[in-house]
């Protein structure tokens, strides 16, 4: 019960961060403070997918998953939780690289309102 508990914490920090690197950017717009914080996720978001490595958290779940007695799955967090609703035949290189992409583009755009938002305020309007 408590491996099993673990896990689903796991899942849940996972699925957090996950949101968050996607997001990020927007949450930026609200409290510039997140930036700092922001942008070191999105790295890691980026290499992650990019590189088509596995977040070190998947492994974790995994693990605490087979110490509760429960049974793992192969492959990674997105593919098991997230695209497995989405994309039932599962994660490709291809997709992964489109995910990194829109991951990059929403976060280009939130980054650039909020410096055009800065720009704005420096200008005196």
């Amino acid at each position: 019960m408590r491996y099993s508990l673990l896990a689903d914490a796991v899942v849940f920090i996972h699925f957090a961060f996950t949101l968050f690197v996607i997001c990020g950017g927007l949450l930026a717009l609200l409290r510039h403070w997140v930036i700092l914080a922001h942008l070191p996720a999105l790295g890691w978001g980026c290499w992650i997918e990019l590189s088509g490595r596995i977040c070190p958290l998947t492994p974790l779940e995994v693990h605490l998953r087979r110490l509760a007695g429960e049974a793992g799955y192969a492959g990674d967090f997105l593919q098991h939780y997230v695209l497995a609703v989405l994309y039932p035949e599962g994660l490709t290189r291809h997709l992964q690289w489109g995910l990194a992409a829109a991951l990059i583009v929403v976060n280009v755009a939130a980054y650039a309102l909020l410096w055009s938002r800065w720009n704005h305020r420096s200008d005196g309007r």
